[in-house]
């Protein structure tokens, strides 16, 4: 059974990445450590921040390194919210990119696209 999850990002630059998050997620941190910034986005998930230059020392040269795909969505954080226009927002506020407008899709989600500075997708979701 898992009982725990965190979702990392590997990120240009930490500090950019965690003030960016801060704003459109409008939370602190609860960890924020050279190497890793955490903020607790459920109670049983978290979203991780980790410099590209830190975790090629525990990938080595056994895939690709990542800084070779900076810029190119490489995942997407998919999240549920309460008034999703209003972190949509803040996203673009906060420097994001607009990949889609908020509309309501075909799986009946009203969800909008953006794309953090390192060009990993995030959507903001309300189930209708």
């Amino acid at each position: 059974m898992i009982k725990e999850s965190i979702t990392i990002l590997y990120v240009a630059d930490q500090n950019r990445s965690k003030e960016f998050y801060k704003k459109i997620l409008a939370i602190d941190p609860f960890l924020d450590v050279p190497g890793m910034t955490e903020f607790k986005i459920t109670e049983t998930h978290k979203l991780g921040l980790m410099p590209e230059k830190g975790i090629v020392k525990i990938l080595k040269d056994t895939v690709p390194n990542p800084e070779s795909g900076s810029g190119i969505p490489r995942c997407e954080v998919y999240l549920y919210v309460d008034k999703p226009e209003a972190y949509f927002e803040r996203a673009l506020q906060a420097g994001a990119k607009k990949i889609s407008n908020i509309e309501l899709r075909n799986w009946d989600d009203y969800v909008g696209y953006v794309a953090d500075p390192d060009g990993h997708i995030i959507a903001f979701a309300e189930r209708k």
